[in-house]
């Protein structure tokens, strides 16, 4: 069994967490995120360490998912979280349009998404973006929607992927 609610959360020098009402408060040199803790889990704090605590064992698999967001908030407020995309197939392309993504993939129109607040955008090159933010619920979900719009096919490759995904082949219809 995972251990990972267990764990003592280190809070780093310039990050404060409060904790009201079953609200949790995580505020850094990046910015502040919020969370709701669920019924019967609840945090102390004691200097700089945090604690998940659970009331009863029927909570376990929520006290190590609980202890897990408030980890990624005080790393979301210190460092952020950063996710690569790559676009791959010809004429496909990444550009931006004000609050907007613009993609091209091959579709007989342009698919338009908005930037969600608090998520940051840069298009080094035609082909690659690169999403930045604070929030990694936030920043996963927005990356997994663009992802959507062409995923990656197995057979050329050509498609929407992360950086640092790897798409098994297939081997096509052989010749008689």
């Amino acid at each position: 069994m995972s251990r990972i609610g267990n764990r003592k959360l280190v809070i780093p020098e310039g990050v404060t967490v409060t904790v009201d009402n079953n609200v949790v408060t995580v505020k850094g040199p990046k910015g502040e995120l919020t969370t709701h803790l669920v019924d019967g889990i609840s945090t102390k704090v004691e200097g700089n360490t945090l604690e998940v605590l659970r009331s009863n064992d029927s909570l376990k698999p929520m006290h190590g998912t609980v202890n897990a967001n408030i980890h990624n908030m005080i790393v979301g407020v210190t460092k952020g979280f950063e996710k690569g995309l790559e676009i791959i197939g010809v004429g496909y392309r990444f550009s931006t349009k004000g609050n907007t993504i613009v993609i091209n993939a091959g579709y007989s129109h342009p698919i338009e998404m908005e930037i969600p607040k608090g998520i940051t955008v840069e298009v080094p090159s035609n082909t690659e973006l690169t999403l930045k933010g604070i929030d990694k619920v936030l920043l996963g979900e927005f990356a997994a929607n663009i992802r959507k719009v062409r995923p990656p096919e197995p057979y050329k490759g050509k498609g929407i992927r992360y950086k640092d995904e790897h798409i098994r082949r297939k081997e096509g219809k052989k010749a008689a």
